[in-house]
């Protein structure tokens, strides 16, 4: 570890080996030095540590370079390739307008013409505009005055009310584009000059919660009988208090969930853990591990750490082991079967603890002298230990055909949680937030089994689901 081309990690070991050797300094001097030492090196780390080589977020990189800066230019032109398969904007076989244009047959030279078809070009363009429809049911008065009235559509019930697809546009807005509701309101008002309000906005969103209210009980079904599933959390801010988004999530189906706290007791109360049987993959959160499941850890996690304990403490054996994983990675994308042979399975397993033997000799335990106790353990030697003790979960992408490489889907599906929070700060209600939970686990399994959110929220206010939830 390097600060303005000092080498603080050799410094600090040439400090510690001085100290051991000084048989004169008091045992109180030496219990100082020590904890300073500790000191120095945690806030050295908290200095070096950033999105490549630990969990942080990349948002919270500190001077963030940009992501172009010192590219070199290629010698390649700019935009599609040859042989790139691009996206054309095809005709429509049949247009909503059709309009002919015919030749000023005095601009033509004299002669003989007579018509040869037409040559045809068509512009796709957009109308933004509301549609009222009024609904006029025929009245009858027999001869005692008595009035018959024909029946209304279902569902017209007011004078004035607003459509299901009115709806469903508004929900899609706020719940999928997260769009915050006063500009949904500005948008209604200015664009298509139709009164709305966020009251209504919201009672719209609250409309399609209760909607939904079978379809949550349906996820947790297929997330129990799932043989796969993902895990995660992530903190949000609902009216300046923390609370936590859960969410489960496989290639079919995502469930979000929001509670008061990160732990077992917010995921006992989800339903689904306690209960399941499969795998599960996650990030070593230890409030997983209270779960009777077979677990699978994220290797995307594992690189960054590992890449951190090379950078900041120049260990050698984290840089092997990240190639290896790497390695062994690319070996099972590679294979037929998405698994690995037991040969190769046990020459993989034999050449990680090799590593881990050489990281023991790297980093091993230090005892106090005074105290004779085990001093706090640093962040490389910690995850040593973690990929010790849980070899097989760490391993087990190689082993299992279903098990992927990281938990990329859950923290994918978790992302735009947090482009919410950016767009609209917080919310404001823990009501609101539960909307949004089961609202959004709707919209995001309907994608996954091709059903677009548009579509999913115009079937949701008639009064039915698509036809994969049964």
């Amino acid at each position: 570890m390097k600060v303005e081309d000092i080498d603080v990690s050799a410094t600090i070991s040439k400090a510690k080996v001085l100290l051991s050797k000084d048989k004169k300094t008091s045992p109180s001097v030496v219990a100082m030095m020590e904890l300073l030492i500790t000191i120095i090196s945690i806030l050295l780390n908290q200095r070096n540590t950033n999105s490549r080589n630990s969990s942080k977020p990349p948002s919270q990189d500190p001077n963030r370079p940009r992501k172009d800066k010192g590219k070199k230019r290629g010698k390649k032109n700019p935009g599609a390739q040859m042989g790139h398969i691009g996206a054309t904007l095809n005709p429509v076989k049949n247009p909503d307008e059709i309009e002919e244009i015919f030749i000023d047959r005095r601009t033509l030279p004299l002669g003989d013409y007579k018509p040869d078809g037409f040559e045809k070009r068509q512009v796709f363009n957009i109308k933004i505009s509301s549609q009222v429809i009024e609904y006029q049911a025929e009245v009858l008065k027999d001869q005692n005055g008595d009035q018959w009235v024909a029946d209304f559509p279902d569902g017209v019930n007011n004078p004035t009310q607003y459509s299901g697809e009115l709806k469903a546009h508004s929900v899609y807005l706020s719940q999928f584009q997260l769009i915050p509701q006063f500009r949904i309101t500005d948008y209604f008002n200015d664009q298509l000059s139709i009164p709305l309000s966020k009251g209504s906005v919201h009672n719209f969103n609250r409309t399609a919660f209760n909607l939904l209210e079978d379809f949550e009980e349906w996820v947790k079904e297929r997330l129990l009988s799932a043989k796969l599933n993902h895990a995660d959390e992530t903190g949000v801010n609902i009216n300046g208090k923390k609370f936590w988004f859960h969410l489960l999530s496989n290639p079919e189906v995502t469930l979000y969930q929001v509670d008061e706290i990160r732990g077992s007791e917010a995921m006992n109360r989800m339903g689904i853990l306690p209960f399941y049987s499969g795998i599960l993959c996650h990030d070593h959160w230890k409030a997983y591990y209270k779960y009777y499941c077979i677990h699978s850890l994220c290797n995307a996690h594992h690189l960054r750490e590992l890449e951190g304990a090379w950078e900041r403490d120049a260990y050698k054996w984290a840089k092997k082991m990240k190639a290896l994983l790497e390695k062994i990675n690319i070996e099972v994308h590679k294979s037929k079967k998405n698994r690995l042979s037991k040969k190769r399975i046990l020459h993989y397993e034999k050449k990680y603890r090799a590593i881990l033997k050489r990281g023991e000799l790297e980093c091993p335990l230090i005892v106090s002298k005074t105290t004779r106790r085990r001093i706090k353990q640093s962040k490389s030697r910690n995850l040593l230990d973690r990929l010790r003790d849980f070899e097989d979960d760490t391993l087990r992408f190689m082993k299992e055909s279903i098990v992927p490489f990281t938990n990329n889907m859950a923290e994918n599906d978790l992302r735009m949680t947090k482009v919410q929070q950016k767009i609209s700060g917080c919310f404001r209600s823990i009501d609101g937030a539960k909307i949004f939970c089961r609202v959004r686990s709707y919209l995001i399994t309907c994608r996954k089994n091709g059903v677009n959110p548009t579509e999913a929220l115009n079937l949701l206010f008639q009064g039915k689901l698509p036809t994969f939830i049964n």
